[in-house]
């Protein structure tokens, strides 16, 4: 007996497990019928979830917290509980600016570094400041990997977000063009957007947000709550084929043939060639110039890649109480430790062949080399996860993080 699930998603490269467990029968194989419904903003893409048109969504993971939390639904809207039960990715982001910018403060040909970046746009920041004309950087949505991605760097390097500089939401198909329009002098968006506003020569990509945070959690499978406990055998059905899609997404041998298939206008409408970029690490920075190498620009299997780590959802939330005004909650952070929900991934994986860590947080910037570490199932072993700037987040004492943060 087949099940059917309805998975909402942006036109990003990054929304390409569901999109390959859907083409390649892999949730064919797990006794599921998948529907995927397109949006063009994660406003709608929430929307849609919270009154249940779709039953899963391709999502930003700050954005599964803060609604949890209630956080940024609007007046009157009551908090409403999302589980987290796979991660669809790590990375994948870039910052990419008007050329203009980009030459003044970047290293043309290659990917600068992000204290050195930073320190140039510092000097940037606070002409334009004192001109009565703040640079402004456009993020995806507030509540998002990108918008706290972006306010680490600047803030580690001296740029204070929303006095120095202004940061605005610009939904991700629209990023390029308001570069382009000069609307906003930076961008942080997913693949391929930066890659467009490239070629259309609006933009040059300066950073990947994987330079800021080796490991930064990104998009996840998001679901409310009350569906997980009704369906939840199809959700772990969903686990196995997602995992299935993810190990055949990053063999180079089928590079080609998934480019192909996100291209396609009921996905992300794009070019095959640019998703094949970012597919295989590759960047074009400027255009004229040449591809440049980025390993695991976008991480989307290896190292327990799609595990819900239960630190990252509780750094996500450290983000928020900085840079949304809020005081560290106690009760507030017990419930962001229960979004993501590591139980219900090794429930799914439980007797395959998947490794399983033996734990379900871990101290996030702490790794610096490769590291085998404790399983439940299987061997593993974790790269560097560190942030650029040598910080340390440890899960167990978040209110000292912050403080040392300022």
């Amino acid at each position: 007996m087949t099940s059917s699930l309805t998975i909402g998603f942006l036109p990003l490269v990054d929304a390409c497990l569901p999109i390959l467990a859907r083409e390649h029968g892999f949730a064919e194989e797990e006794g599921l019928s998948l529907t995927l419904v397109r949006d063009m903003s994660w406003a709608t893409v929430l929307d849609r979830l919270l009154y249940g048109h779709t039953d899963a969504a391709h999502m930003v993971a700050p954005l599964a917290i803060s609604t949890s939390l209630g956080q940024g639904l609007g007046r009157g809207r009551p908090a409403q509980a999302l589980a987290v039960p796979f991660v669809l990715g790590l990375n994948g982001n870039a910052i990419t600016m008007r050329p203009e910018l980009a030459h003044r403060i970047g290293e043309p040909g290659r990917l600068g570094d992000p204290s050195r970046v930073g320190a140039a746009l510092r000097v940037v920041a606070l002409e334009r400041l004192a001109a009565g004309n703040p640079l402004r950087f456009g993020v995806v949505h507030r509540h998002s990997s990108h918008n706290c991605m972006l306010r680490y760097w600047l803030a580690a390097c001296g740029i204070r977000p929303d006095r120095d500089v202004e940061i605005t939401t610009v939904a991700p198909p629209f990023c390029a063009d308001a570069l382009e329009l000069g609307e906003v002098d930076a961008i942080c968006v997913g693949e391929p957007w930066n890659s467009v506003a490239v070629e259309a020569g609006a933009g040059e990509i300066v950073l990947a947000t994987a330079q800021i945070w080796r490991r930064g959690v990104e998009k996840v499978l998001a679901l409310r709550e009350p569906l997980l406990a009704d369906r939840r055998d199809q959700i772990e059905a969903l686990i196995r084929a997602l995992i299935k899609a993810g190990r055949h997404f990053v063999d180079p041998r089928n590079w080609d043939d998934n480019a192909t298939i996100l291209a396609r206008p009921e996905y992300l409408d794009g070019s095959s060639m640019l998703i094949k970029r970012a597919i295989s690490d590759r960047l074009l920075l400027a255009r004229g110039g040449s591809l440049v190498d980025f390993p695991d620009f976008m991480f989307q299997y290896r190292e327990a890649a799609n595990f819900p780590w239960v630190s990252q959802a509780e750094w996500l939330y450290t983000q928020m109480v900085r840079w949304d005004g809020l005081a560290f909650d106690a009760d507030d952070a017990r419930k962001v430790a229960q979004v993501f929900r590591p139980d219900v991934y090794r429930s799914a994986l439980i007797g395959t062949s998947e490794p399983l860590p033996g734990a379900s947080s871990k101290v996030e910037g702490s790794i610096f080399q490769t590291t085998t570490v404790g399983t439940q199932q299987g061997a593993m072993t974790l790269e560097s996860n560190r942030f650029f700037d040598g910080g340390v987040f440890d899960p167990l004492d978040p209110q000292g993080y912050l403080a040392r943060l300022g």
